[in-house]
């Protein structure tokens, strides 16, 4: 079952409060989404470790309930 976009939200959210999220349905399909995210977590930490933290926040969705999401960070 597809992962809707306010599913994705409030698992990131949870893990990164101040978050500032965006996300497309690039396929319309609800499986293949790109996100934006802006959090003051990410000052300070390579792209790899912001990536970590989303990914992280996904809670082991990333290639099960959610097929591809492609990520854009950057610090407040």
């Amino acid at each position: 079952m597809p992962l809707a976009v306010n599913e994705i939200k409030k698992l990131i959210k949870e893990s990164i409060p101040d978050a500032s999220i965006e996300i497309k349905d690039l396929m319309g399909d609800n499986n293949h989404y790109a996100a934006t995210i802006r959090s003051s977590k990410f000052n300070n930490l390579s792209k790899i470790e912001q990536h970590k933290l989303v990914y992280k926040s996904l809670k082991g969705k990333m290639g099960n309930e959610l097929h591809a999401l492609s990520i854009t960070t950057e610090g407040k």
